[in-house]
């Protein structure tokens, strides 16, 4: 991935699209800190897939049950 910066991506904004069309991400940077990335669209589109997080998040069966040092507030 290369950087550009402001400047240069208007003045090559045809070159840079034609880069881009190929597969390469271009990131476009105002002095120095990159602010945009030019990427072809179907990186951008494609959904991320579901289930990523699944079978790693545990809720045991007594998840809501009061807590022991609130149970005296409860009675």
């Amino acid at each position: 991935m290369s950087t550009v910066n402001v400047y240069d991506a208007k003045t090559h904004f045809s070159s840079l699209l034609a880069r881009v069309e190929s597969g390469e991400r271009i990131v476009i940077a105002r002095a120095g800190r990159p602010v945009a990335v030019l990427a072809p669209l179907e990186d951008l589109s494609t959904p991320r897939p579901r289930g990523l997080g699944q079978g790693k998040v545990v809720i045991h069966p007594d998840f809501d049950d009061p807590l022991p040092e609130f149970e005296e507030d409860t009675e």
